[in-house]
């Protein structure tokens, strides 16, 4: 993906997961600093039919616009549902397991997106 199809592809999940009340949405832009992604998404749901249902309208949305991801994994347990779309991953974890792994900190070398900043951009 190039840089502007990947900024939408960000929006559509940013919108995705605020449809379904997700908490705490962070992007980190680690494109710099690792070659797994471009984006790490991490967010998190209060309660499994959540967590799932945060994941399945990710993956409703984005097939809309014919982007499908590469493999979802973790979504029948629910602690944290990884969802691979290639240069970006989709972390969704309930509290516990949020706080536990703490993303946001290890990657701290990345860059953090401003959500706001982002969904205000002008479509390309």
């Amino acid at each position: 993906m190039n840089s502007n199809e990947l900024k939408n592809t960000l929006k559509l999940i940013i919108d995705a997961l605020e449809d379904k009340k997700a908490e705490d949405i962070r992007i980190i832009d680690i494109s710099e600093i690792s070659v797994i992604a471009d984006y790490f998404v991490i967010t998190n749901g209060s309660n499994r039919s959540q967590i799932q249902a945060l994941s399945d309208n990710v993956e409703e949305k984005l097939a809309a616009g014919k982007i499908f991801p590469k493999n979802i994994e973790g979504y029948n347990t629910a602690n944290w549902i990884l969802m691979d779309y290639h240069d970006i991953l989709v972390h969704i974890f309930d509290t516990e397991s949020r706080n536990f792994y703490d993303l946001e900190h290890m990657w701290r070398d990345g860059k953090h997106v401003e959500i706001n900043k982002l969904m205000n951009e002008s479509e390309v």
